[in-house]
Parts: structure tokens; sequence; C-alpha cells
């Protein structure tokens, strides 16, 4: 197993989650209470694809200090933006999607821990009000090669 360390020589968010299979596990609990919301799940009215879990485990994985599976795997973060872009603004949706993954934290075991909770949290508030919705209009607006966002104990890395 590889840890993956802070510049501080603690373990990454990533690592404290449970490494991918930690995430995965959140991944899934999220999906199934984002289903079970009459609010949320609006969002996923068209089905999702069948690897779904994962590769949202491996975008988390990426962005919370792990290994780069998601951008080796599946594509850039413009992709990723663009996907989730042109729906107008929709506050009533995020915040029902962080309650349901603050939910899913519990569900996957990993809210015992207040700092990591509060750690993941605080990226998923942010990358669902801030990275995910700068983009309203049309996902012709989003701009090629952003980069994959990083998050740290301390919030977002600046690149």
């Amino acid at each position: 197993m590889v840890l993956h360390m802070c510049s501080d020589h603690t373990p990454s968010v990533y690592d404290a989650a449970g490494g991918f299979d930690g995430l995965l596990a959140l991944a899934e609990a999220w999906h199934r209470r984002v289903l079970e919301d009459p609010v949320v799940s609006h969002a996923f009215r068209n089905g999702t694809r069948p690897d779904h879990t994962p590769r949202l485990a491996a975008y988390w994985a990426e962005s919370l200090g792990g290994p780069d599976l998601y951008s080796r795997a599946y594509g850039d973060q413009s992709a990723v933006v663009r996907r989730h872009t042109g729906n107008g603004v929709h506050e009533e949706m995020d915040t029902r999607a962080v309650d349901c993954f603050d939910r899913a934290l519990e569900d996957a075991g990993l809210a015992s821990d207040e700092r990591l909770r509060r750690t993941l949290h605080d990226y998923f508030a942010w990358a669902t009000t801030v990275d995910m919705a700068r983009y309203h209009r049309s996902a012709d607006d989003v701009p090629a090669g952003l980069a994959m966002p990083r998050w740290s104990w301390d919030g977002l890395v600046e690149p």
C-alpha cells in the first residue's frame, strides 16, 4: 500500500478516508442517498452510467490527495464540469446534495473522526456550490484545460 503524505508527513485526506475503498463506499452511500431524495434525484432522472460510483470515487481520490485515477482513466476537469453545467442555478438541490453527502459520511463510517468529517464536508460543499456551479448557462462556457482541484486538510490547494 502506498501512503500519500502531505508536506508535513501527515497522511493525505485520501488515505485518512480509507483510500479508494473508503471513497468507493462513500460514493455508493451518497448515490443511494441522492436517489432517495425527491429533489436531488431529479439530477439522475435519465439514469447514470453503470460505472458512476467507481468514477466518482476515482475523482474524489484524485482531488483528495490520492493517485490520478480519474484523469488517467476518464478525462479532465473540464469534462467533469461540462457534465454538471447548463442546468441553471439550483441552490436547493445543491444544499440537499450536501446534506445527502453528510449522511453518507455516516453510512460509510467516515463521520466519527471530526477532522476528517469536517474536511470531507468542506470539500464536497465547495465542489458542489462553487467548483461545479461556475457555469450555469451552457457547457460551451466551460474552458478547456481546467486543472483538477486538489483539496488538503487545510482546504483548496492553489496550483
